[in-house]
């Protein structure tokens, strides 16, 4: 099994900016993608970013400038930077990672179990 802990989240005004921060630990062997998903209120869950082992980088449009994922392989970590915040990225933002088991090495999803992101005045 696969924890995922974020941290980062937060109250923020229009125009600034927050960390997101999720570490993973378990049976892990390697990780085909980690990356972010958000949900607000009455929307469905969407991708915000996500980064693949071999380093490939994809971002929804919407964020595209303004937030950047990054990874520390050998922390298991993965990073949300997000600047230039809207009200319209309020969500709570879940951490994702799809993992090759240790002991099975097949292919799994774990998720996080959410940060609270608020952009307002």
């Amino acid at each position: 099994q696969v924890l995922l802990v974020e941290s980062g989240g937060g109250l923020v005004q229009p125009g600034g900016s927050l960390r997101l921060s999720c570490a993973a630990s378990g049976s892990i062997f390697n990780f085909n993608f980690m990356g972010w998903y958000r949900q607000a209120p009455g929307k469905q869950r969407e991708l915000v970013a996500r980064i693949s082992s071999g380093g490939t980088i994809n971002y929804v449009d919407s964020v595209k400038g303004r937030f950047f994922i990054s990874r520390v392989y050998a922390k298991n970590t993965v990073y949300l930077q997000m600047n230039s915040l809207k009200p319209e990225d309020t969500a709570v933002y879940y951490c994702n990672a799809n993992y090759i088991n240790a002991t099975t090495l097949s292919a799994l999803d774990a998720w996080g179990q959410g940060t609270l992101v608020t952009v307002s005045s």
